[in-house]
């Protein structure tokens, strides 16, 4: 026990401790490190409620611990599960959550208390995350969840007589906003939001059967529309990868050099509060259908724990998950209220009247589409397609052998 808490507060230093919400708890309590991925504005929000936590009772002391973003973190996590010492309580994006599954390391949560009855919006749960989700034991429970959405200049959208409720709609309107100082839109080239295209277009990133079809036809169009907006001088050819493009974006939103984005609901407050002109939040657009993907993170208790920092990590996981607490932190940061009863008590409290922005992804959730249970999901995501996304957009490579490609290579390795 005493090594395995040596290797646990050493991985925590050496990937990222330093900086992070640690303070020395008090006599008698069991000391719970929890490694999040929030930074910023949320970071300061979470911390309010670990406090919170802290404060309200006297057998569990929790130490946020900041470990990057998520991509960085899952990585500090998985080498942390390497080396036998991961966290008690960690969040992890949707996509790695199969593959973690199959690893074995992540805590089957069916016998601790009340995991089952949570009143859970059913499509950010992991019954309605996954399909198959509902079937395998549970393992996961929602937290930072999202849904991709647009923001517009509302200053610049008041001469606009339609939204752009499609394809053709946004074209449009990214036209008429369009002027030599500033695209009239812009989106990251990155797989979740390819992901909400090859939906609206009618087709799956992995079919019913398991094949990875990259949506086939609908994965092409998706891309060849992406393709279309930047040549047409519509659309910013977007710089960077993964939040580091979604950081600038929200820079160039910001400064006005483009009018409309697509970004995640978890920038609401950010945007809202930092724009020197008033933010409008509209749904995507529909393609053949209406569809979004869901994103952000799920709370993971990881098996190798012990059982003691387990429980007590369980019961902050309660904590957050009550009303009031859940209600705090989506209306702090934008991300989705994760219970029935947290968004009932926000809308019936008047947030969402005076903050109607809050509540375009909770809508928009009708037409969320659940993530394929596979667990070589995130590897297609990072390894296969995203480099295919990024070179057909960024250096013009056909659509069609762009995706040809990763169904070949996601065959040809298995994944």
């Amino acid at each position: 026990m005493k090594r395995r808490a040596f290797l646990l507060n050493a991985a925590a230093l050496s990937t990222g401790g330093v900086g992070c919400a640690v303070s020395e708890a008090p006599p008698g309590r069991v000391v719970v490190p929890f490694w999040s991925k929030n930074g910023g504005r949320n970071r300061a929000t979470l911390t309010s409620l670990v406090d919170r936590f802290n404060r309200s009772q006297k057998d569990v002391w929790v130490q946020a611990v900041f470990q990057g973003a998520y991509f960085e973190g899952l990585a500090k996590l998985r080498t942390a599960l390497a080396a036998g010492a991961a966290p008690p309580l960690s969040h992890v994006v949707g996509e790695v959550v199969p593959y973690l599954f199959e690893a074995g390391v992540l805590e089957p949560l069916d016998d601790y208390p009340g995991a089952r009855s949570l009143p859970l919006h059913p499509a950010l749960g992991q019954a309605g995350s996954f399909r198959g989700g509902a079937e395998r034991p549970l393992v996961v429970l929602p937290f930072n969840r999202s849904t991709p959405i647009a923001y517009v200049n509302r200053r610049l959208f008041e001469s606009q007589s339609d939204e752009p409720d499609t394809w053709e709609g946004l074209t449009q309107v990214a036209r008429s906003l369009t002027t030599p100082k500033r695209f009239g839109f812009g989106c990251p080239i990155d797989w979740w939001y390819w992901a909400a295209l090859v939906g609206q277009a009618g087709g799956a990133i992995v079919e019913p059967d398991g094949r990875v079809s990259l949506g086939d036809d609908a994965g092409v169009r998706a891309l060849g529309f992406w393709q279309r907006l930047v040549a047409n001088g519509l659309m910013k050819q977007p710089p960077g990868r993964d939040y580091n493009a979604w950081e600038q974006l929200s820079q160039d939103f910001l400064a006005g050099r483009v009018a409309m984005i697509w970004s995640s609901t978890a920038f609401v407050r950010y945007l809202e509060e930092t724009a020197d002109f008033p933010v409008l939040a509209l749904p995507l657009p529909r393609g053949v259908r209406g569809s979004v993907p869901t994103g952000g993170t799920h709370f993971v208790l990881l098996k190798s724990a012990p059982k003691e920092l387990k429980q007590a990590a369980w019961r902050f996981v309660r904590f957050l998950l009550e009303p009031e607490a859940a209600a705090f932190w989506s209306s702090e940061t934008g991300y989705l209220p994760v219970t029935t009863e947290s968004a009932q008590g926000l809308e019936k409290g008047g947030f969402y009247a005076k903050h109607p922005n809050y509540r375009v992804a909770l809508d928009q959730l009708s037409v969320a589409e659940p993530w394929p249970w596979s667990k070589n999901l995130f590897r297609i995501q990072r390894e296969v397609v995203q480099p295919r996304l990024e070179a057909a957009v960024l250096e013009k490579l056909e659509p069609s052998r762009a995706l040809s490609e990763a169904r070949s290579m996601a065959s040809e390795n298995q994944l």
